[in-house]
């Protein structure tokens, strides 16, 4: 079997390591199985050199380690002597991967509800909304491929704060340049306590020959601090703009910062307003601590920190003071050791927890939803209620006219029964007075008005305009938007198909005879299709045509008979038949055909002329309450008619926008976790 080699390098392991001979292999061919598990028994025994915790995905090994000072194979950290300490060799050694092993907790679920809501809200979102998010979202997709067994701490502060003095006093060593000279730091400098920090140093951009290790005294190095791994940062105030770029870049990727402060400016507004405020949120990963208190005399050191404390506060950074979680602030003398002891302390129960990037990670995603915040959650109760959908179907069935289709079908049914049970003569004159009313073969009917047009229009317009305002109300200003599109976009035929259901209204009462004839005609052409190849009056023309039957008739066609109607046509026919006897009968005495006796046919004739009129009053009365109820019936069909054609063109597609708006408003409030039900 081959020996695990360094990645790229192709030189073979340290034959003085302690391990079998490596390079050699077996005889024979193997199987996969056999070959995989033999490499799996190497590298365990090469991880036993180690840390021997199964972390490690690749371990690098370039040259033997001495039992006193030696470059470490796996890092290509130099180990620090007491006159100073060894440079990293540079591309020497390619960096060593390690498996990230996530602490327990709900970090992992949010970051999954933060993936799973930026990609359900691309569309309707713009792409500058979400880029913090996105950004997040790769950090710790790339944080989470490296070590968890290493805490990376940036020391950061302002210039002359004595932050490379601070460096060496934790590392031992004297690993970073200080001096009176401004800036002294010019790029960040790195210092690993333990091997396997070559992956997070390639993050951070660290070359090789600004990677160290810290001082080791007696028979080995301080184990206190095992897995820091600590950062040297420029100058965040360096008149170098270059300088302040590397601080921004690094800041944003390290687990945890050490903020540097001087008597003098520990009040500066360029920190306070430039990264504390912002970083108010990361409380939990940030130390502030107060150097340079050799230089104060007295009690002014505490008084100094006290007011640091107060500022802190006000920049809404919770401090870490009785066992509460946030910031720790401290005082020390880099310079003459004061306070270094009790930092060291600190830092390394820090480290030794292990969850500082989960923290970090966790005070990132809290800060890109505090972002998002305006995007996602609503003021008050969104939706639409019943109320505002029945007052949406009102305006459409007044713009149909649906309440003027159902009078002329009822005055159409009464005028059906008159035709039934009147007279003769009645009737004939109705007929020629019918021949000279618009509508009529001999007069037809005149076109609608222009005028009339732009107001049925005008009326739907601004019912979809209500509807949707009324259902955007609340909502963040992208999902509000979406609601109004979609309402406008299913808005943009519905006058045409609200025409043509009215055409399809009145073709059908006319077709029968009677009904609603006198429905608003289409203002329009024939029922057309849409993209999707369904007639866009389908909807409307299945609700029109479901419900026809009203006890014992159709809505829609001709208008039912009574079963008294035929009685009623039998004594019609009777008094009829009186008069013409009794006319008959007096022309057959004034022609001598019949005796003479006026009083008998006279009393005939004038039964049948008063009965007539009696029967057709008695019938239009009797028809009064069926008319009214037919009448009501053909409203309620096209009001119903309307509606279901405002609900599938515009009701429907507003709601997908909701239940968009409500599934995105979930994955938030898993980001948060919060509820940001609106009440």
């Amino acid at each position: 079997m081959t020996a695990v080699t360094d990645e790229g390098s192709g030189s073979a392991g340290n034959p003085g390591s302690g391990e079998g001979p490596e390079g050699e292999t077996k005889p024979g061919p193997e199987k996969e199985r056999e070959r995989e598990s033999e490499r799996e028994r190497e590298r365990a025994r090469g991880e036993g050199r180690g840390w021997n915790d199964g972390l490690i995905a690749r371990r690098a090994v370039d040259r033997a380690a001495d039992s006193g000072s030696a470059t470490d194979p796996a890092s290509g950290l130099g180990a620090a002597s007491g006159s100073g300490s060894v440079p990293d060799d540079g591309d020497a050694n390619p960096p060593q991967v390690e498996a990230y092993v996530p602490a327990s907790g709900p970090l992992r679920p949010r970051l999954d509800a933060l993936r799973e809501l930026v990609g359900l809200s691309r569309a309707r979102l713009d792409g500058d909304t979400l880029d913090e998010a996105g950004r997040v979202l790769d950090e710790a997709a790339a944080r989470q491929r490296l070590s968890s067994r290493h805490t990376v701490v940036a020391i950061a502060g302002a210039t002359g704060s004595g932050k490379s003095t601070l460096f060496n006093a934790l590392a031992g060593a004297p690993i970073s340049e200080t001096g009176l000279r401004r800036p002294t730091t010019a790029a960040p400098l790195a210092c690993s306590w333990t091997d396997g920090a070559a992956g997070l140093l390639d993050r951070l951009a660290v070359p090789g020959r600004l990677r160290r290790r810290p001082q080791q005294t007696g028979g080995g190095a301080d184990d206190s601090l095992d897995g820091l791994v600590l950062v040297d940062l420029p100058d965040h105030d360096s008149a170098a703009t270059e300088h302040r770029e590397q601080v921004d870049r690094v800041l944003a990727l390290v687990d945890a910062v050490i903020w540097v402060v001087d008597p003098e400016k520990y009040a500066d507004a360029a920190l306070h307003e430039g990264y504390l405020r912002p970083l108010a949120g990361h409380a939990e990963v940030t130390f502030v601590v107060l150097n340079q208190i050799d230089r104060l005399p007295g009690d002014a050191a505490d008084q100094v920190l006290d007011d640091l404390r107060r500022l802190l506060d006000e920049n809404g950074m919770a401090l870490g003071e009785h066992g509460d979680p946030g910031a720790t602030v401290m005082a020390v003398s880099a310079l003459t050791g004061d306070g270094i002891g009790e930092l060291r302390e600190v830092l390394g129960r820090f480290v030794q927890e292990r969850s500082a990037a989960a923290r970090r990670l966790s005070a990132d995603v809290d800060a890109a939803a505090a972002r998002l915040r305006p995007a996602y959650v609503a003021e008050g109760r969104v939706g639409l209620d019943e109320r505002a959908r029945e007052e949406f179907a009102d305006r459409l069935a007044e713009a149909v006219g649906a309440a003027a289709a159902g009078q002329t079908a009822e005055r159409e049914w009464r005028r059906n029964a008159g035709r039934a049970c009147g007279t003769p003569w009645l009737r004939l004159w109705r007929w020629y007075e019918s021949t000279r009313r618009p509508g009529s073969l001999e007069s037809p009917t005149r076109p609608e008005p222009p005028e009339q047009r732009i107001t049925a229009r005008q009326r739907v317009e601004q019912a979809v305009r209500t509807v949707a305002d009324e259902a955007a109300h609340g909502l963040p200003g992208p999902w509000a938007q979406a609601v109004r599109e979609a309402a406008a976009h299913g808005a943009k035929e519905l006058p045409e198909a609200l025409d043509a259901l009215a055409e399809r209204a009145g073709t059908e009462q006319a077709a029968g005879g009677g009904g609603a004839a006198g429905a608003p005609r289409a203002r329009g052409g024939p029922a057309e299709s849409d993209a999707s190849g369904t007639s866009r009056t389908s909807v409307a023309s299945r609700a029109l045509g479901a419900s026809g039957a009203v006890r014992g008739g159709r809505v829609g066609g001709r208008p039912p008979r009574p079963r008294w109607w035929p009685v009623a046509v039998l004594a019609q026919v009777v008094m009829t038949l009186l008069q013409f006897t009794g006319a008959f009968w007096l022309v057959g005495q004034l022609v001598g055909l019949f005796a003479p006796g006026y009083l008998t046919p006279a009393l005939v004739m004038l039964a049948g002329v008063v009965g007539g009129p009696l029967v057709e009053w008695s019938c239009a009365a009797a028809a009064r309450g069926p008319a009214r109820r037919y009448g009501q019936e053909a409203e309620r069909r096209l009001r119903e008619a309307a509606a279901a054609c405002g609900r599938a063109r515009v009701l429907d597609p507003v709601a997908a926008e909701l239940v968009r708006y409500r599934e995105v408003r979930e994955r938030y409030a898993a980001v948060t976790e919060i509820s940001t039900t609106g009440g």
